[in-house]
């Protein structure tokens, strides 16, 4: 064969993969919502390229596949072309190497990129209809290919091969904070909106070791209390136990019903006011689940586990906490873990470790035989319930008191011990 024709169709094929190449980038960058604008104003050709974007990862692949397929033969012509055309064999195969390197790199690399980027829109439509006829053909290829390479790769693999994912996105994010385009909290805000679709409601619920209750048969002033108390606005009602929430009361029912009749409060009790719980499977997406509380109109959804009984409450908040972080309130500030208030007389973290408490208080407890490691579960197990501001408890002659709420799942924050003179003057 003539090597003039060999260097043309060289040529053309290479032309041909860039072509495939700035394609798969145009394909990669548009997104449904961009279909979405071109199709208002209708853009010739949208149909096809809408059909594309919803299996984008398949017509991603196939491009790949068909890019490479067509690269690697462009090489192998031009390799061919300086074999013939040289005396030592040796020089024409680190020329070829040199001279396909520096094309690939230019002319299959950077050019079809960019021009992909640069002119999306216009590459991503004029590539649709092609993408669209050569998928029959090359995505069962492409399909047995991805299963080869999943399993030659350690770890879970891809279904549909590694080319159009939230991996893709997560590395240009990546790029972007190290340009300073985005700050490095926008960054991983971004990074934890692609990881709320892999978190599920028992991950980001408060488990039921946490919450606060209250029985059907008590009184509206009771539940008043208990939320003032609390700092919960919407409290779970229970029947015969935890695992009976029969309801949840709000604070504002309660508040609108004591302002209609004032005697109310004392002469109605909360199953009478109450609302219908919102139950969900501890197993549900969390992004799903945000959703669903939307449609719902719901804040608060109680978490069952796989045998029906409670496994926590989960919130729109604590969904909304997996993307920007914990979220705190005005009165919220940092304490130190140990505070010296006077002779005998401690304001503490609720976090602090029991053994170190066991030392600044020389009290006879440490977490291995308490089962517990922190201060604020301890006195959970020795009250059987979660406390709230205000409850108290004496313990070796020391007066544990839980001050304010902190944060927004209104965890007690500090704990006041002093010494108690009526146990030691007794």
């Amino acid at each position: 064969m003539n090597l003039t024709l060999f260097i043309v169709i060289a040529v053309l094929v290479e032309l041909l993969a860039a072509f495939f190449i700035a394609s798969r980038t145009a394909i990669l960058k548009t997104s449904e919502s961009r279909v979405e604008t071109l199709r208002r104003d209708e853009i010739k050709g949208v149909e096809k390229l809408q059909k594309v974007i919803l299996e984008k990862a398949k017509h991603v692949a196939v491009l790949q596949l068909v890019a490479l397929a067509l690269t690697s033969t462009g090489g192998v012509l031009l390799t061919f072309v300086f074999i013939e055309t040289s005396v030592n064999l040796n020089s024409a195969l680190i020329l070829a190497i040199l001279v396909v390197s520096l094309l690939g790199f230019i002319v299959l690399g950077v050019a079809p990129e960019t021009l992909g980027r640069q002119k999306s829109d216009r590459i991503s439509i004029f590539a649709a209809p092609v993408a669209l006829a050569i998928k029959p053909i090359i995505w069962p290829i492409a399909k047995l290919l991805v299963a080869v390479g999943n399993a030659l790769t350690p770890g879970r693999g891809f279904k549909e091969g590694p080319f159009a994912t939230a991996e893709d996105l997560r590395d240009l994010v990546d790029q972007a904070e190290e340009a300073d385009v985005i700050e490095d909290e926008e960054r991983q805000m971004i990074h934890s909106v692609f990881e709320l679709g892999d978190t599920v409601a028992r991950e980001v619920m408060v488990p039921r070791t946490d919450m606060v209750w209250i029985e059907k048969g008590k009184t509206l002033r009771q539940a008043i209390s208990l939320s003032l108390r609390s700092g919960y606005s919407r409290i779970p009602v229970i029947g015969e136990d935890s695992d009976d929430i029969v309801g949840v009361v709000y604070l504002k029912d309660i508040s609108r019903r004591i302002f209609e009749n004032a005697d109310a409060e004392r002469a109605e009790l909360v199953e009478q006011l109450m609302r219908s719980a919102y139950f969900v499977p501890d197993s549900k997406p969390a992004d799903e689940l945000l959703r669903d509380m939307q449609s719902a109109r719901v804040h608060l959804a109680v978490v069952i586990d796989e045998y029906g009984g409670t496994a926590g409450l989960v919130t729109i908040e604590d969904i909304l906490e997996e993307i920007v972080g914990e979220i705190t309130d005005e009165y919220d500030t940092h304490a130190p873990e140990v505070n010296e208030l006077g002779p005998n007389v401690f304001r503490v973290s609720s976090r602090i470790h029991l053994d170190d408490l066991a030392e600044l208080i020389e009290l006879n407890l440490s977490s291995d035989d308490e089962g517990v490691d922190t201060l604020s579960g301890y006195l959970a197990k020795q009250l059987e319930r979660i406390p709230i501001p205000g409850t108290s408890i004496v313990i070796e002659g020391w007066e544990f008191v839980a001050e304010r709420a902190a944060g927004r799942r209104n965890k007690i924050g500090t704990i006041l011990i002093r010494k108690n003179e009526t146990t030691d003057s007794e």
